[in-house]
């Protein structure tokens, strides 16, 4: 069967782009509300139909793509009232882009295969600017006969396509990936914080980091909040972060394996949360930690 018809749950900073990509590949989208309306209105405006429930969606497509928080929120649009499940027949094929649990995401592809359809594991990477130009990265996890159906769908939306193996080990991939880039934010966060104290120059910080063995993405992202005062470059709240790290020290755990360092990262996001930073994007760790060690910005 080939996929023509696209739902969409979840169209928020990254899910717009993604839905704005597919209509403009002519395939027919239905899109339900997460949050903010604004999104949802512009892919009506563009094409989009709109539905009230997840088995509303699923009724009318042949791939279901689920772009929201995380594992709670999935489950419940899988088994909730009104629930994808109740409209899983042969064929159909759900793909979660959300950074979920491993575990979780192996339990609902277990329950949406027992019906005739197929549940995969597509998280995502970078940010709403790539998302916006069809530019994201993606992993996924499942059979790669399933893959292959939906990689036309895919591709309107991104250009990095990795296949980790068998579900669930996309999001295992995932959580590493984000272990990564949220310690390198925190380390990043400290030396900025320990330079700004010290009364070292930024533009002197930026310029031998970045042209040495020390550069990373993440430092060239958070160097802009003392150099500029944004925080733009990276578009990824403080409370995701925290959610995505305890995701990867449950699986640690679980392996089981030592995770010192994400362990320190997630306390770090912990405190940035209670202190009122948890909507505000990760390169925001610096004011927490200016905050927490009296430095005047």
């Amino acid at each position: 069967m080939t996929i023509k018809r696209v739902g969409l749950i979840g169209v928020g900073l990254m899910g717009h782009g993604i839905g704005k990509n597919i209509l403009a590949k002519g395939y027919e989208l239905t899109v339900m509300a997460h949050k903010n309306r604004a999104p949802v209105d512009d892919l009506i405006a563009k094409g989009a139909h709109e539905r009230n429930n997840p088995m509303a969606i699923a009724k009318e497509s042949d791939l279901v793509i689920i772009c929201v928080t995380g594992s709670p929120q999935v489950e419940h649009i899988v088994h909730g009232e009104y629930g994808l499940i109740n409209a899983v027949r042969p064929g159909l094929i759900i793909a979660d882009c959300s950074t979920a649990e491993p575990d979780s995401t192996k339990r609902l592809a277990s329950d949406v295969e027992a019906k005739g359809g197929h549940f995969v594991d597509t998280p995502m990477t970078r940010t709403p600017k790539e998302a916006a130009a069809g530019k994201l990265g993606l992993m996924t996890g499942g059979p790669e006969a399933v893959i292959a159906k939906i990689r036309p769908v895919l591709d309107c939306f991104a250009d990095t396509i990795v296949h980790a193996g068998p579900v669930g080990s996309a999001h295992q991939l995932k959580l590493i990936n984000n272990f990564l880039s949220i310690c390198h934010a925190a380390v990043a966060a400290e030396a900025i914080t320990v330079a700004a104290k010290a009364g070292v120059d930024m533009q002197a910080l930026k310029d031998i980091v970045m042209a040495g063995g020390a550069a990373s993405v993440m430092f060239g992202r958070l160097i802009n909040v003392p150099l500029n005062d944004d925080d733009s470059a990276a578009q990824f709240a403080i409370r995701n972060a925290r959610k995505d790290l305890r995701y990867y020290t449950n699986m640690t755990e679980q392996l089981p394996v030592t995770s010192f360092l994400a362990e320190t990262a997630h306390q770090i996001t912990v405190m940035a949360d209670n202190m009122g930073y948890g909507d505000r994007f990760i390169p925001r760790l610096i004011d927490v930690l200016m905050q927490v060690n009296g430095v005047k910005k």
